[in-house]
């Protein structure tokens, strides 16, 4: 963004996409928060990799659903480095089931962290980026959330929030030079598509077209684009990185 590292914070960046988009962003030499809420562990060996490729970690556990402890982050963070260019809302869970068996619980964890985080931390962070009259605002969403998916209406219902989240926020603040824009990737390999039963991730991957399941690393690459100056003509998008699943 400028001469100086790029100042990133990744919420949900202990393991899966979010470490792979932090780990892209250190390749750079960026200096990155690393927000997570409880995997330390996990936190502390994506730090380490930081500092290996290159880039200034900062640990910043939190959970992003609570506007306190998002205030705790975002003060040591910019306490730190004084700016933050770039916020990457990755932070997101999923409560799997059909909403006949679905419990208000399943609902309200999702949409909370699914959502609310990405509100809280949005807010908390255009604060910095007006002032720079600069910033890089970027949501993950999901191919969930752009074509439903059974069993999954608390995260998709989310995930289609957000889309409509970032299209208003980037009309709000595009003026400042500010952009906003989300990612929505398909089927993925991570924990969560781990965890799923092996016929049901067959039987997903017979409709990708390009047949395969994605890396996280093939959408840190369209995050990281998205956060750089080549982008800067691109706001208010919802970019899908699918193999084609969605199209």
């Amino acid at each position: 963004m400028s001469h100086e590292p790029s100042v990133v914070l990744v919420t949900g960046a202990s393991r899966g996409i979010g470490r792979s988009i932090a780990l892209r962003f250190a390749r750079d030499g960026a200096r990155v928060g690393i927000n997570y809420r409880q995997n330390t562990a996990a936190a502390e060996a994506t730090a380490e990799d930081i500092s290996r490729l290159g880039g200034e970690p900062l640990l910043l556990p939190g959970d992003v659903c609570d506007p306190s402890a998002v205030a705790t982050i975002f003060e040591t963070l910019l306490g730190r480095w004084g700016r933050l260019d770039v916020l990457v809302n990755n932070a997101g869970i999923v409560r799997d089931t059909l909403v006949l068996r679905m419990t208000d619980d399943d609902w309200d964890r999702v949409i909370m962290t699914n959502l609310r985080s990405a509100f809280l931390c949005t807010r908390a962070a255009l604060r910095p980026m007006l002032r720079q009259r600069r910033g890089r605002i970027i949501n993950l969403s999901s191919i969930s959330g752009i074509r439903g998916n059974a069993g999954q209406a608390n995260y998709s219902a989310s995930k289609a929030a957000l889309i409509g989240f970032t299209k208003s926020v980037a009309r709000e603040v595009a003026s400042r030079g500010i952009t906003v824009n989300a990612v929505a990737p398909g089927l993925v390999e991570t924990d969560i598509t781990r965890q799923m039963p092996e016929k049901a991730r067959d039987a997903l991957v017979e409709q990708i077209p390009l047949g395969r399941m994605g890396t996280p690393e093939e959408v840190a690459e369209v995050v990281w684009f998205l956060a750089t100056e080549h982008a800067g003509y691109i706001t208010g998008q919802a970019i899908v990185v699918d193999g084609g699943l969605a199209m």
